[in-house]
């Protein structure tokens, strides 16, 4: 039986459905190609515009040349693709994503080379650090920007900047700012920064390495809408200063700096306005104090003396307000500060689960002072709502404990201390425990300007409504000091204080001019001692 072999035989309505079918397949495929393209050309690879990556051949001008493109075009990445890349001054815009590649590096080029931008003309006077005032003399800037990203595993190496402000105190007057008269002088190409950023908003700092920063490895001054995260800075200076800024998020970065701040908040007069540094996170970071480069390379080397810390102040001519600290380790620098000296307010602060060993000077140091670098300071510094709770912690010095000193004439109003458990180096004598600490008054604000005090756990004046709950205090060697001291406090409550005395000090705790006290749960307080004595 013959039969007729199969053919396609379509109907005039089939071929017009398989047609418009294939021309949607074609379409989509069209848009899906098209997508790609627009994804690709977003992207600005900075050897397509010249740059070689070698650190010998200046590659900022590609990377400039990258950043303007892609700015024109809208926005995109900038690629910063594995190599050493020698730069000067790169200028970031609006809507760009620096990203460096693993294994790239930027390098900051020497100063001879002249590749950073001048310094900019300023208003702002002398009230704050040179470095403070001038930002376009940076490694990497921007200024009035939106949308601004730095991310990527790359290191930004500060390479030839420097880390000495002399100069720049010079052309603003810094040390006379009490009656400036800033002399006439040229802008300078002085590369100190290694990112400085001012007046921007929407900004995200991730992933980055960043060695060597310069006076700053990061100033961000003025800006809105702010999230660092996972960043390592292994720096000679200040790691990241965050400076008249506002709802800010700081979480999982290591900060090493030997020889200045960590993660310090600071709230200057840089944009010639009082501008509070409110609504900041800190959480999940590590700061010490090792010799720089240490931290990176794993051997972890102490330095004497070193800064380190986190802190707040000490310009402080805007004041602190809604600041969180927690979960954060210190190591082999000084401890926490919070410090407001120059007429502005540091208010509800909430600080917990703080681990500090082989600190320098002193754990814990809360001061108001009136230095008051501020133009026309008409109030004094204040201090109210500050709550520091969960922390250890071991000092190598017998300096001081905790410190917590008000103003005579504005006491630092609601502070409260809680499940504390403090180790000292000791060795206080007998003449250090008759030592009558100075008022800090005008001074810069810091322990060592005062020197050791009369107690080697907790010393505290000039304090209304002070709550001390859950803490111990021990030393390591023979302290003949007390282990807290108080004076002209108004309002004092004591809960569970286990205080460490040596066998020859009459009493752990001395107070003196302490109105409303309140002693529970302490059996190394004598207190019948202190309620008749200081109770008005």
């Amino acid at each position: 039986m013959n039969r007729k072999k199969p053919t396609l035989d379509f109907t005039i309505t089939e071929k017009s459905f398989f047609l418009s079918f294939l021309i949607f397949l074609l379409s989509g495929f069209y848009i899906m190609l098209n997508a790609q393209s627009k994804e690709i050309s977003s992207t600005y690879n900075i050897r397509n515009y010249g740059a070689i990556g070698d650190g010998k051949n200046l590659d900022s001008p590609s990377i400039n040349k990258a950043i303007e493109e892609a700015s024109k075009a809208g926005g995109g990445t900038v690629l910063v693709p594995a190599g050493t890349y020698l730069s000067g001054s790169i200028r970031l815009k609006s809507n760009i994503n620096l990203y460096l590649d693993a294994g790239a590096t930027i390098l900051g080029a020497p100063q001879e080379m002249n590749a950073y931008d001048e310094t900019e003309p300023s208003n702002a006077g002398p009230y704050q650090d040179g470095a403070h005032t001038y930002f376009h003399n940076s490694l990497i800037w921007g200024e009035n920007l939106t949308n601004v990203f730095i991310t990527g595993h790359g290191i930004i190496n500060g390479g030839g900047i420097v880390r000495d402000d002399l100069i720049l105190n010079k052309m603003n007057d810094h040390d006379n700012w009490k009656n400036p008269n800033p002399p006439a002088m040229q802008s300078l190409r002085l590369g100190n920064k290694a990112i400085a950023l001012k007046l921007c908003k929407n900004v995200t700092i991730k992933d980055i390495t960043i060695v060597h920063g310069g006076h700053f490895a990061m100033l961000l001054t003025g800006i809105d809408m702010m999230t660092i995260d996972n960043v390592t800075i292994d720096t000679n200076r200040d790691g990241m200063d965050i400076d008249c800024c506002r709802n800010v998020v700081i979480s999982n970065c290591r900060v090493n700096s030997p020889g200045d701040d960590g993660i310090c908040l600071k709230s200057t007069f840089a944009l010639g306005e009082f501008r509070i540094t409110e609504n900041v996170s800190i959480t999940n970071c590590q700061v010490s104090g090792f010799q720089e480069g240490t931290l990176l390379d794993g051997t972890m080397k102490p330095r004497p003396n070193a800064s380190g810390r986190i802190k707040l102040g000490t310009e402080s001519s805007g004041g602190f307000r809604n600041i969180t600290i927690s979960n954060c380790t210190i190591r082999s620098c000084r401890g926490l500060a919070l410090e407001s000296v120059d007429g502005g307010i540091l208010e509800n602060i909430t600080i917990s689960n703080l681990v500090m060993t082989d600190l320098y000077h002193y754990a814990i140091y809360i001061a108001t002072g009136n230095r008051n670098r501020s133009p026309e300071a008409k109030m004094h510094s204040r201090m109210k709502n500050v709550l520091i709770s969960n922390v250890i912690a071991t000092v190598s010095e017998k300096m001081s404990g905790i410190q917590i000193m008000g103003l005579p004439e504005e006491p630092i109003d609601g502070l409260r201390l809680e499940n504390i458990r403090l180790t000292t180096k000791g060795g206080g004598t007998s003449e250090d425990a008759a030592i009558k600490p100075r008022e800090l008054a005008d001074g810069y604000p810091e322990p060592y300007k005062i020197g050791t005090l009369p107690a080697y756990g907790i010393f505290a004046r000039h304090i209304k409504n002070l709550e001390l709950a859950n803490i111990t205090t021990q030393f390591e060697t023979d302290d003949k000091r007390p282990a807290a001291m108080f004076s002209d406090i108004q309002g004092l409550q004591i809960d569970n204080l286990k205080l460490q005395a040596d066998s020859g000090i009459k009493a752990a705790l001395f107070a003196s001019d302490v109105k409303d006290i309140q002693i529970m749960n302490s059996p190394s307080i004598d207190q019948n001692l202190y309620s008749k004595k200081t109770k008005k």
